[in-house]
Order: structure tokens, then C-alpha cells, then sequence
């Protein structure tokens, strides 16, 4: 027996606010750079890049989460933002490989940065735009339980602070006039954006494999069934999973075997009522099983034992 909430409502207008905000940023962070010859501002401008293809590819997954299930794709096309958050974690990765190369070779020949003033203060207002749309991106995502927003948000929070540390650099050079500490800031913004490209690739690597609900949720979930819980109601094989914004819970019920159908029935799709109403877009399956029959108790498994 099954049962799940209404489809997430359109989140396309978030990634379209990021794809604006990427380029926003790339324009100014491309003129602060242009301003000041910081690599440090390049490798900021470079991430930004980052933001719009990555920006895309979410807007791209959050069309195609969005269908309804159909006969290829009966639980649903969710996974998809998984895809998102995976490929911006790689291309993270591979930006931080650019800024590595470029830093390197600023090292073994450092240059004078040039107009830091007006470098600072237009990489000051992108990093604004910035911390904006994060905060719009990352509320949207809490809202709506989306990985790929969320991913997004936190994507630009981390630009927002090594932008914070590149601006700290420049006024570093600025006052002591040492400026190898320009490429070994972008260094360090490099390693940065790489811890954060890894942490995206597990996330969505452990949703493609089908992690269970978070603890905070499976207290949630026993809290619900210990409501119902008695001599003459049992559950056991309860399992959860979650697609992105859809959560997947499915159990075995056990009642007496002397229970009519219809009675049975009615308990079920209290339980299941209760449950999709302590979460979000929650799909439940119950099982329903005879109390007094051992094979009930046999079939605990993900698969039958063939007893």
C-alpha cells in the first residue's frame, strides 16, 4: 500500500537567480583583476565561472527532478539533483587545479599588484552579491528539501569567504609590499575549494546510494509508530531511504491474524497518514503481516530467506 505527498513546487526561478548572480560576479571579479593583475582575483573570477556552469547543470537537473514518475521511472526522477551537486563538486575540483597552476607560477615570479583600491572595492561588491543569493539559495533548499540548491548555496558561501581571504591578501601586499603572498593565498583558496568539490562528491555519492533518513528524522519516524505500538500491534523491517527531496519509509505491520481486511486496511492508512504528516514528500509503503505466524517474524530481511 502506498501513499506520497504533492510534487515539490518549481524551484527553477533559484537556479536562474544563480546563473544571474555568476555572471554578475564573473563581470566584476574579471574588472578587479584586470584592475590590481592579482592572481588571487583571477582564481576568484575562475570559481565564479565555476558557479555559472555549475549554476546550469543544477538548473538542467532541477527540470528533470521535477517530471512526474512514469513506466521507466516509477519512484521518480529526484536522484537527478544528485547529479547537480556531484558534477559541481568535480568541476570545483578541477578549477582548483587551474588556480594551482596559475599560483604556482606567480610564485616563482611575483608581480606588484596595481590600483588595489578599486580592486578591493569591486571585489567587495561581488562578494555582497554573493552572500545574497547564498542565503536566498540555502533558505529555498531548507524550504524544499533540495540537495542541488543547497549544494549551490553552500558553493557561494565558500566564495564568499576566500574572497574574504584574497581581499585580506591584497591588503596584506599592500601594507608590506611582500607580494608572494598573493599567489600563496590562491593557494589556499585552491586547497579550500578542493575540501569543499570532495565534500559534494560524497554527499551525492551516499544519495545515489540510497542513505537512510537523518537521525534527527528517525527519531521522528519511532516516535510516530511508538504512538500505535501494543500487545496487538508490531512493526519490524522498518527501512528508509531518501531521493533528494523525497523520502521513501516502508515497514511491516503486524496484527492479529483473527483482524478482518477492512480493519486492517484502516490501520494502515492511519499509520501512513501520520507518518507523510511528520515529513516532507514522504512515500509510504506498509506490509501487512499475522502476529501469531512465525514466518512473519522470518521475513525481517531485505530479501526472503525462502523459508
Amino acid at each position: 500500500m502506498t501513499s506520497s505527498s504533492l510534487p515539490v513546487g518549481d524551484l527553477r526561478r533559484f537556479a536562474f537567480l544563480s546563473i544571474a548572480a555568476a555572471v554578475v560576479t564573473i563581470g566584476m571579479k574579471t574588472v578587479a583583476w584586470r584592475l590590481t593583475g592579482s592572481v588571487g582575483l583571477l582564481s576568484d573570477a575562475l570559481e565564479s565561472l565555476v558557479n555559472l556552469v555549475a549554476a546550469i547543470i543544477t538548473l538542467v537537473m532541477l527540470i528533470v527532478a521535477a517530471r512526474p514518475p512514469d513506466d521507466d521511472h516509477a519512484y521518480g526522477h529526484e536522484k537527478a539533483e544528485y547529479f547537480a551537486s556531484g558534477a559541481e563538486g568535480a568541476l570545483i575540483l578541477l578549477a582548483a587545479v587551474g588556480i594551482g597552476w596559475t599560483a604556482s607560477a606567480r610564485m616563482l615570479s611575483p608581480q606588484p599588484l596595481e590600483q588595489v583600491g578599486w580592486g578591493v572595492v569591486v571585489s567587495t561588491g561581488a562578494s555582497i552579491v554573493n552572500l545574497v543569493v547564498s542565503r536566498v539559495l540555502l533558505a529555498a533548499s531548507k524550504r524544499h528539501h533540495s540537495i542541488a540548491l543547497e549544494a549551490d548555496a553552500h558553493h557561494l558561501l565558500t566564495d564568499v569567504w576566500t574572497s574574504a581571504g584574497v581581499l585580506a591578501a591584497i591588503g596584506l601586499v599592500a601594507v608590506s609590499g611582500w607580494n608572494i603572498l598573493d599567489p600563496i593565498i590562491a593557494l589556499v583558496v585552491a586547497a579550500q575549494i578542493v575540501w569543499t568539490g570532495v565534500k559534494l562528491l560524497r554527499r551525492s555519492a551516499l544519495g545515489l546510494l540510497d542513505t537512510a533518513l537523518a537521525p534527527e528524522e528517525l527519531a521522528t519516524l519511532r516516535a510516530v509508530l511508538a504512538r500505535h505500538e501494543g500487545p496487538e500491534l508490531q512493526f519490524h523491517a522498518v527501512r528508509t531511504r531518501q531521493a533528494a527531496s523525497r523520502r521513501f519509509i516502508s515497514m511491516h505491520v503486524l496484527v492479529p491474524g483473527g483482524w478482518t481486511v477492512r480493519r486492517g486496511h484502516e490501520l494502515a492508512e492511519q499509520i501512513e497518514g501520520e507518518v507523510r504528516a511528520s515529513f516532507h514528500n514522504a512515500t509510504v509503503f506498509t506490509h501487512l503481516e499475522a502476529l501469531e505466524d512465525p514466518a512473519s517474524f522470518r521475513d525481517q530481511g531485505l530479501d526472503r530467506d525462502g523459508a
